[in-house]
């Protein structure tokens, strides 16, 4: 049975002003330039270029009987045309000289990608015409770092699928090690021993130090399991060769790239750009925080449509319908340049209320540049100092970096767990983290820190952390253990 009833809700729904504001803080200053052409583009009435100070038109009085322009005339043109409103904000670019007034980008070429690189070289050979589909089909397979990661066997059931073309693993092999013999040495290898190894043949054959290097192709070719796991004791044992002889072919080894296609400076290369969205400087220990607003423009209310919106002021009552509408779009455009201006505003009192917290925060380390001044801090820690809540400070940081003068860091850098030491003082992990590296850097290469031993060195210095957490910190370090660490 159906029943009708009266409810109340309380909602809380978000403003089209606040929502705009959200996604204009999560815009770094790189995507912030481009959001702002975008809007440009959409928005006749937003125009670039500092504002002018023009005399604003009066508003006349309403007349109450003209119900008809009542959609049209309950706005006053001083909510935006009124220039004490709009903000001040100056956005200059901060990477040229002042006397550079025609900043201009040079153009540049990416050249080939990888693969068409490799292309190119394989039609410098003389092949039949089945030999360079077949080769052109290999060089596809190579993956960004240089190698065939799948079985000839299963490229040759491919072929005979995909191409309709049959092929044998011989046939194939023949192609493959015309492959190797391309730039950049050592592409085309089904394995780590096999890329090494097409590295070292190479330079034998063009006639380097001959005996070391027949060292080192010896133990690629024989002993690359005992170098993988660095037992450097066995291999010299089995070769019977000195110490001095072993680190001379090691060193020959390691000059190797195990990855060639990785450093291949073509289109296929991935290049990221980092603009700091805040620059600090430190002038007689005083920091000094400025928003890098590089490449963005003033904003202001194009002058067409404020004669317009006078013009309309002054002869309201003698237009048509169809001018109506025309200045209700007016309207509209009006009311989202000057949101999108003052979003703008927020955005950038946002960030230095949020950045400033921060450095107040870690003010030691922002006057040192020692790791070992940052302070325990959370997101919680910002959003209590600003009042801001919990979700705004997130946003902030999120992909944002600064630049100051020991460096270009991410805002999340700042930001680390505490925990305590034996006198009860609390303390930054990355501090303990810094202690870490620093005891590896100093460490006997010949005989490595265990991480057993890295705990007892970190306990004797009052930082009670397992064997387990330091571990942990040394993989986020993107330190190997001891055992790969070990050198001659």
């Amino acid at each position: 049975m159906l029943k009708q009833n009266l409810q109340q809700k309380l909602l809380q729904k978000l403003s089209p002003q606040q929502i705009q504001l959200i996604k204009l803080l999560e815009v770094p200053t790189l995507q912030l330039e481009q959001r702002i052409k975008k809007e440009i583009e959409e928005n006749p009435v937003l125009e670039e270029g500092p504002e002018e100070e023009k005399e604003l038109p009066q508003q006349e009085e309403e007349d109450p009987a003209n119900e008809d322009e009542e959609n049209i005339d309950d706005f006053s043109l001083d909510d935006y045309l009124n220039d004490e409103e709009m903000p001040a904000y100056k956005l200059n670019s901060q990477n040229y000289s002042k006397d550079d007034d025609d900043n201009k980008e040079i153009p540049f070429s990416t050249g080939k990608s990888f693969h068409e690189h490799l292309e190119s070289q394989l039609g410098l050979y003389q092949l039949s015409e089945k030999e360079y589909t077949l080769g052109t089909y290999l060089i596809g397979g190579i993956d960004e770092n240089g190698y065939i990661r799948r079985s000839l066997e299963t490229l040759a059931d491919d072929i005979v699928l995909s191409l309709n073309i049959d092929t044998s693993v011989e046939e194939l092999k023949k192609l493959l090690s015309i492959i190797q013999s391309f730039d950049p040495p050592g592409v085309g290898a089904r394995d780590l021993q096999e890329c090494l190894l097409i590295q070292i043949n190479r330079k034998i054959a063009e006639g380097h130090n001959s005996n070391i290097l027949l060292l080192a192709q010896s133990i690629l070719k024989h002993y690359f399991k005992e170098f993988s796991k660095k037992h450097y004791k066995k291999i010299a044992e089995k070769l019977n060769i000195s110490d001095e002889e072993l680190k001379a072919a090691m060193d020959e080894i390691l000059k190797l790239n195990p990855k060639p296609g990785s450093n291949f400076g073509g289109a296929d290369s991935n290049m990221q750009q980092i603009i700091p969205d805040f620059i600090l400087e430190l002038n007689n220990n005083e920091l000094n925080l400025r928003l890098n607003s590089q490449n963005s423009p003033d904003l202001r209310i194009n002058q067409t449509y404020r004669e317009m919106l006078k013009e309309y002021n002054q002869n309201k009552n003698q237009k048509t319908k169809t001018e109506k509408e025309a200045m209700m779009f007016v309207k509209q455009k009006l009311e989202a340049a000057k949101w999108f201006i003052d979003a703008i505003k927020q955005r950038q009192n946002t960030l230095m209320v949020t950045m400033n917290a921060i450095i107040e925060y870690q003010r030691e380390y922002f006057l040192e540049g020692d790791e070992r001044k940052l302070r325990p801090m959370i997101l919680k820690d910002i959003a209590e100092r600003t009042g801001l809540d919990i979700s705004t400070i997130s946003r902030v940081v999120n992909s944002k970096y600064i630049q100051t003068p020991f460096g270009i860091f991410s805002l999340k850098y700042f930001f680390s767990e505490g925990m305590q030491t034996e006198d009860g003082e609390e303390v930054s992990t990355r501090e303990i983290k810094s202690i870490l590296n620093e005891s590896i850097e100093n460490e006997d290469k010949k005989k490595p820190l265990t991480d057993e031993k890295l705990s007892r060195i970190l306990k004797d210095k009052g930082y009670k952390i397992a064997r387990r957490t330091v571990a942990k910190y040394r993989e986020q370090l993107n330190i190997p253990v001891a055992r790969l660490r070990k050198k001659i």
